[in-house]
């Protein structure tokens, strides 16, 4: 039996959902029981994970949670560039993690829409993302956060983690290279480094407007995002700058060493070229003479002697000691 066949949810837009209940843990709730919610105890909070390409997303953000047309567009579209704003009492943002999917790339960004208004907390992805299935586990076991702010941030935490094992594998890639052999395994190498540089520019592409939004949800958050929430945003800031500069370094190292596998090459062709221009220069007056001597008309010197070839061999072995003299005294060996 498939998956589907198992799951109530699986011909719903919600993946799970949970009602938080301020003490750490939180109880599941279906899409019907999410759709009716209405806030009842206190510190109780809804949050659902829903798929965004589902039918009947963009249909319950407008008619039950009153979203505006535009932000609802904006939580449902591939339009996945990370940003932050406030729209009354409600956060609206777009993030974006590192997709570890089988066959999937690091620089294969995956978004995460949020929206929350302090009591329902909705976050919206596309393709799988592991972030809020861990952040699922910790309110299981009744470890997780306890209102919407502290949810916000615990996703935002282990959303940028995340980057740091790709920028752990970027580096042990990079020193892996910088012990390879450069004589056996010059392209392999520069292959590898630059998938390592195109992977750098586009975890940075995607991570710097990243920053951006994180400083606005920290400076612009509303009232209900608690002073203790700004600091823990503050401080995934703080590191997301660490791993950017990170990356930079990554970046840079990769570069030093394409260029130093390139002038490896190029001095490498260099002395080849040098060598061969050498043996032309050496072989061209012995070539002019032996072929003076080949040409086949009369008056030729030399024919009837019995000496003739090696006088020639010795003229020649004396051009070529004379040729090593000069070449010698002009620094060209």
């Amino acid at each position: 039996m498939s998956a589907a066949a198992n799951d109530p949810e699986a011909d719903t837009p919600m993946l799970f959902g949970r009602v938080l209940d301020g003490r750490g843990g939180g109880r599941p709730v279906t899409w019907d029981e999410a759709r009716e919610w209405r806030p009842g105890k206190p510190g109780e909070v809804l949050w659902v994970h829903l798929c965004r390409d589902r039918p009947g997303v963009m249909e319950w953000l407008e008619d039950e949670l009153r979203v505006p047309e535009p932000t609802a567009e904006l939580l449902t579209s591939d339009e996945t560039r990370p940003r932050a704003f406030r729209e009354g009492n409600t956060l609206v943002a777009t993030l974006r993690g590192i997709n570890f999917n089988p066959g999937a790339e690091p620089e294969d960004m995956v978004s995460l829409q949020v929206w929350c208004d302090g009591k329902r907390l909705v976050t919206l992805r596309r393709h799988p993302l592991q972030t809020p299935r861990d952040t699922l586990r910790y309110i299981d076991r009744g470890a997780g956060p306890s209102d919407a702010g502290a949810l916000i941030t615990s996703l935002t935490e282990r959303m940028i983690a995340r980057m740091n094992r790709s920028i752990i594998d970027m580096n042990q890639h990079i020193d892996e290279l910088e012990e390879s052999d450069p004589e056996e395994e010059a392209e392999e190498m520069l292959e590898k480094i630059s998938t390592i540089r195109r992977n750098c520019l586009a975890l940075k592409r995607h991570m710097s407007p990243q920053h951006e939004a994180l400083e606005r949800i920290s400076r612009d958050s509303p009232d209900w995002f608690e002073e203790h929430d700004r600091r823990e945003i503050a401080e995934t800031i703080d590191r997301l700058r660490r791993y950017l500069d990170d990356i930079d370094i990554s970046k840079e190292s990769a570069v030093v060493l394409q260029d130093e596998l390139r002038a490896r090459a190029a001095a490498s062709s260099d002395r080849t070229s040098y060598l061969l221009t050498i043996v032309a220069a050496i072989f061209l007056p012995l070539g002019f003479v032996t072929g003076l001597l080949g040409i086949n008309v009369g008056g030729m010197p030399g024919v009837e002697d019995g000496d003739a070839f090696w006088i020639v061999v010795a003229m020649c072995f004396g051009i070529f000691l004379m040729q090593l003299v000069l070449f010698w005294r002009w620094k060209w060996l």
